[in-house]
């Protein structure tokens, strides 16, 4: 057995990429028609699940206080604000006064956590007597850079701090994090590549979101401030973080967020998440749609404004969340508190949007309705409004999302029994409702619900080859192949491996099948046959009684999408937005696939192996979790750490790969081909101490080439 478990190694070594082509490099025209058609039917789909649930619960005010501060909580998390960062010393300084005749601008700077430095300018009306109604102005993206010094986006959105000192009000406004003095970064799963971000559950939203926090923190020090008089306003971005800090903090009493907002079927059917950065976003964990974030504010004055032209808060999307917020405040008897602005124009600061959102501060704020007879002016330079004169070599800013949540370190080795059934149920339990909460539900993903139907059955120059077609979830369909010596039923087979497939596997998979089944594979983007890789596998049947199957998970070989860079990248990031990964839903796709080779007449009583090379190691991993059924890994060049892949939601808030692999260990038998054994030193002391079998994990040098 060891020589043919040798052999078996290394042929679906060969099968899973390890040829030395690489045929994700190839320059070649690819047909992605079919996954593109079942993309777009699935996004629609699932944004309707979240849509047409959302806020459906609350029927009356006691379903709502019944649930509101459940739904705070939630928010909190999926912003990264849970547990609450510790609330340390602002350490604020004043560095600089600019002075208008009207009023004085006070630079300053705090720090909400050690190191994460906020920039300011702090808008002082002359002459005040008593404590001022506040303004919270949180910046959009306006980029103010000039000889490679950045001057902070407060500079760029100057003239709404005047025009509110102008009229009596303090107001502060502070820099964000990619386009302040310090320059931050909002851009990690935009253009950057940052997977990891989602992995951690950090979103820069988070940071944004505790800077006000501690902006408000910094505001009720100050003698000028009514701290019972606090609003918040801004606009694009700033509109954004105007509903973070207005949903989260209920020291801010009027909110006007401007240009902020809106629905997921806009961000995801219509897709114009393209036209945002990570920032306007929290991590979808409980599968919210928008008007869930906008309702926490209630039943506090809240005017949602907005142009009818904006391309990226298209105008139905803005009117859909309006409709169900004004629910919950007319369940709340605050109806008069809501208010919906639409001005004609395109995504910009126009003055008409001023004006209506500086009357409902004064409106409710003030009490008054005085006329308005000042222009929002810009006085100053952006020189002039700068905080620092060098920036703090102490800064966390730039590096902020490497530090901002809290991730699992690895734990010692476990040593007994009741340790190890805690820590794994723990870690179960999160990778269910933190991970993988969008899989179906499991009572609905029965083998019913499979629609396993056959697509062909042939048998050639001493080989079977079958397909079969099945339903991994709504809109996502699949078919599974398999492969065993001609003459054999499939309850005389020893074992079936399945592999599953990365597009470059995929791609040798079609190879080697060609020769013999190109009439079944029609339809396929066949590369040039592999009579040498078919001989093998055939050779191979006939020594073993052995059977190989081949699953490539949705977006992977028949069902690829749009392979443009951009495209992609946004593809991915409407997945963090319906509260999935691509990774995690090709997860549910390897589990049903297995579920599916179950139900295939003959192979029920017969052992199944999963067999994966690199990022889809970790897939195979992950779903050997799900699926008892499955009794051997093996597992070539397994990602060491989720930093590098596969990417689920808030994985690394609870475990990593190494707990993964020890999970598996325990009732399966786990084969890694890697040979650095000191990667996965956790899980070989834990099945030690615990006196599993060695059979259960053993780690091996890969095979060759």
């Amino acid at each position: 057995m060891r020589r043919g478990g040798m052999r078996l190694a290394i042929l679906l070594g060969v099968l899973c990429g390890l040829t030395g082509r690489s045929w994700a490099e190839e320059k070649s025209s690819v047909d992605t028609t079919r996954g593109d058609r079942m993309l777009k039917a699935y996004f629609r789909t699932e944004t309707a699940k979240i849509s047409d649930v959302s806020l459906k619960d609350i029927k009356t005010a006691e379903d709502w206080n019944a649930h509101r501060e459940l739904f705070h909580a939630q928010l909190q998390e999926m912003l990264g604000l849970d547990p609450m960062p510790e609330k340390t010393p602002l350490e604020a300084v004043v560095t600089g006064t600019v002075q208008h005749e009207e009023f004085t601008v006070e630079k300053v700077q705090f720090q909400s956590r050690p190191g994460l430095y906020v920039t300011g300018n702090l808008y002082l009306p002359k002459n005040l007597d008593k404590p001022a109604p506040t303004i919270l102005y949180v910046c959009g993206h306006g980029k103010v850079k000039k000889n490679g010094i950045s001057y902070g986006n407060k500079t760029h959105y100057q003239h709404h701090g005047a025009w509110f000192a102008r009229n009596g009000y303090v107001c502060l406004m502070i820099d964000t994090l990619q386009l302040g003095e310090i320059e931050g970064l909002h851009h990690g799963t935009h253009n950057k590549g940052m997977w990891w971000w989602n992995a951690r559950g950090y979103t820069p939203a988070g940071v944004e979101a505790w800077n006000c926090v501690r902006a408000i923190d910094y505001l009720q020090s100050r003698k000028e401030v009514d701290p019972e008089r606090i609003g918040a306003t801004g606009r694009s971005g700033g509109g954004a973080y105007t509903w973070w800090i207005s949903a989260l903090d209920e020291r801010i009493k009027v909110a006007v967020p401007v240009a902020g907002i809106t629905d997921l079927e806009n961000h995801v059917v219509d897709g114009v998440i393209e036209g945002h950065c990570d920032c306007m976003f929290m991590v979808n964990t409980y599968r919210w749609d928008y008007a869930q974030v906008a309702a926490l504010v209630a039943p506090r004055p809240l005017l949602i404004s907005n142009t009818d032209k904006d391309r990226i808060f298209p105008l139905d999307g803005v009117v859909r969340v309006h409709e169900q917020v004004r629910n919950i405040y007319d369940l709340l008897g605050a109806g008069d508190k809501l208010g919906l602005q639409i001005v004609e124009g395109p995504h910009a600061d126009t003055q008409v949007l001023r004006i209506h959102a500086f009357q409902w501060f004064d409106r409710f704020l003030k009490g008054d309705s005085p006329l308005i007879e000042t222009a929002a002016t810009k006085f100053f330079t952006p020189e002039q409004l700068r905080v620092f004169e060098e920036n703090p070599t102490d800064e966390k800013n730039t590096t902020i999302h490497e530090t901002f949540t809290q991730t699992a370190d690895l734990p010692e080795s476990i040593t007994t029994d009741s340790q190890w059934t805690a820590a794994r149920d723990g870690w179960l339990t999160a990778l269910r409702e933190k991970s993988f909460r969008a899989w179906p539900q499991e009572e609905t993903a029965d083998a019913r619900s499979l629609d396993l139907k056959p697509a062909f059955s042939v048998a050639r120059d001493g080989v079977h080859f079958s397909a079969y077609d099945f339903t991994s979830q709504e809109n996502i369909e699949l078919r599974l192949y398999v492969t065993y010596r001609e003459g054999l039923k499939p309850s005389e087979l020893d074992l079936v491996v399945m592999n599953v497939l990365d597009e470059a596997g995929w791609k040798d998979f079609l190879a080697m099948m060609r020769p013999q089944f190109a009439e079944q594979l029609a339809g396929e983007q066949l590369p040039e046959g592999d009579k040498k890789a078919f001989a093998e596998q055939r050779d191979m049947f006939k020594s073993f009684k052995w059977g190989m199957a081949y699953i490539a998970p949705r977006g992977v070989g028949p069902t690829i999408w749009n392979q443009n860079k951009k495209k992609n990248t946004h593809i991915r990031r409407r997945f963090m937005l319906l509260g999935q990964t691509i990774d995690g839903m090709r997860v549910w796709d390897i589990r049903r696939a297995a579920q599916a080779m179950e139900a295939i007449e003959g192979f029920q009583d017969v052992p199944l192996w999963l067999q994966a090379h690199g990022h889809s190691a970790g897939l195979a991993l992950y779903a050997s979790l799900f699926e008892p059924a499955v009794k051997r890994l093996d597992l070539y060049n397994l990602p060491t750490s989720h930093h590098d892949g596969p990417t689920f939601l808030n994985v690394l808030r609870y475990l990593d790969v190494p707990q993964a692999v020890t999970m598996a260990a325990e009732n399966t038998q786990v084969r890694i081909y890697d040979g650095e054994a000191a990667h996965w030193q956790f899980a070989a002391d834990t099945a030690k101490n615990l006196g599993w079998d060695e059979k259960q994990l053993q780690i091996r040098k890969p095979p060759q080439k």
